[in-house]
C-alpha cells in the first residue's frame, strides 16, 4: 500500500472513531458538568500520552515545536471539546453533527495557512457549496431557536480546523501519535488542576451511560482517533484527507438515533448528503 492510499485509510479509521464523540459527549453532560468533563477527559487522555511516551522513550520535542504543540492542544484538547459539550446543553447532538460538514473547508484553509498546502481553485468552489449547504440547514432547521447552541459549534469547527492543520503539519516530524501524545501532556498539569478544582461533589448520581461516554471521549475522541488522524493527514495531505470528514456525519447521525433515541430529520439527512456531493467534487481537485 502507497503512502497516499495509507494516508486514506488511516483517515478514515479517525473519522469512524471521531463519529462517535458527539453522541457519547451528550450522554456524558446529562450527568457530568461541561467544564469538568472537558478537563477530565484531556487529563485522563493526557496521562495515557505520558505513559505510552515513558513506554516507547520518545524523545522530547524541540523548542521549536511548543509553540505547534501548544496550538494543537488549544484546538482540539480544549477548544473543540469544551465548545462542543457546551452547544450539547442547548441543541441534540444530531443537529450538531451535521455542522461537522464544516470541518473539512475549516480543516483546509489552516491547511494553506499553517501546512503551506495549496489546492487548485475548484476545491474551494466545491467546499464553499457544501458550507453553504451547512448554513442553509441551520438557518432552516432552527438556528434563530437555538443561536447559541450553532454559534458555539462553529467556534469548535474552526479551532478544531486550527488544531487538526497544525498537527498534520508537525507529524510530519514527530510522527502522528507523538502529536497528540506530546500536546496531552503540554496541558496536563492545567488539566489535572482544573479536574481536581471542578470535581463534584458526589458521583452518586452519574449513570453508567455517562461514565461510558467519558470512557469513551477519554480514550477513543481524544487519544486512539488522533492516532489515526494525524497519520492520515500527515500522510495522504491535509485538504484531500480532510474530506473524509463529509462521512462523520452519517455515522454519527446512525449512532445518535441508534443509541440515544434522537430524531433525524430528512433535512438533516438531505442537507448532509448535499454536504458529501461538494465535497467529493472538492476532493478530485484537493491537489
Amino acid at each position: 500500500m502507497d503512502k497516499t492510499a495509507d494516508g486514506w485509510m488511516s483517515g478514515f479509521l479517525g473519522v469512524l472513531i471521531f463519529s462517535g464523540s458527539l453522541p457519547a459527549t451528550r450522554v456524558a453532560v446529562m450527568d457530568f458538568d461541561p467544564v469538568f468533563l472537558t478537563v477530565a477527559r484531556a487529563a485522563i487522555a493526557g496521562l495515557l500520552g505520558l505513559l505510552l511516551l515513558l513506554i516507547f522513550r520518545q524523545p522530547r520535542p524541540a523548542k521549536a515545536d511548543l509553540v505547534s504543540l501548544a496550538i494543537v492542544a488549544f484546538g482540539v484538547v480544549l477548544g473543540f471539546p469544551l465548545l462542543t459539550a457546551l452547544a450539547l446543553q442547548h441543541v441534540t447532538s444530531a443537529h450538531l453533527i451535521v455542522f461537522v460538514g464544516l470541518l473539512p473547508l475549516a480543516t483546509a484553509i489552516f491547511g494553506v495557512l499553517r501546512a503551506g498546502e495549496r489546492p487548485r481553485p475548484a476545491f474551494w468552489f466545491f467546499s464553499s457549496l457544501g458550507s453553504a449547504a451547512v448554513v442553509g440547514f441551520a438557518l432552516v432547521q432552527g438556528f434563530a431557536a437555538s443561536p447559541v447552541g450553532d454559534l458555539l459549534m462553529l467556534g469548535a469547527i474552526i479551532v478544531c480546523g486550527l488544531g487538526y492543520a497544525e498537527g498534520a503539519s508537525l507529524s510530519r516530524k514527530l510522527g502522528g501519535w507523538q502529536v497528540i501524545c506530546w500536546a496531552l501532556v503540554l496541558s496536563l498539569p492545567i488539566m489535572l488542576a482544573l479536574t481536581l478544582f471542578t470535581l463534584p461533589a458526589s458521583f452518586a448520581a452519574v449513570t453508567n451511560g455517562a461514565w461510558a461516554g467519558l470512557a469513551y471521549v477519554s480514550l477513543f475522541s481524544m487519544l486512539v482517533g488522533f492516532v489515526f488522524w494525524y497519520r492520515g493527514l500527515a500522510l495522504g495531505g491535509v485538504a484531500g484527507v480532510g474530506q473524509l470528514q463529509l462521512l462523520q456525519p452519517f455515522f454519527g447521525l446512525a449512532l445518535a438515533a441508534t443509541l440515544l433515541g434522537e430524531p433525524v430529520s430528512w433535512s438533516m439527512l438531505a442537507a448532509t448528503g448535499a454536504i458529501v456531493l461538494c465535497v467529493a467534487g472538492a476532493k478530485k481537485f484537493a491537489k
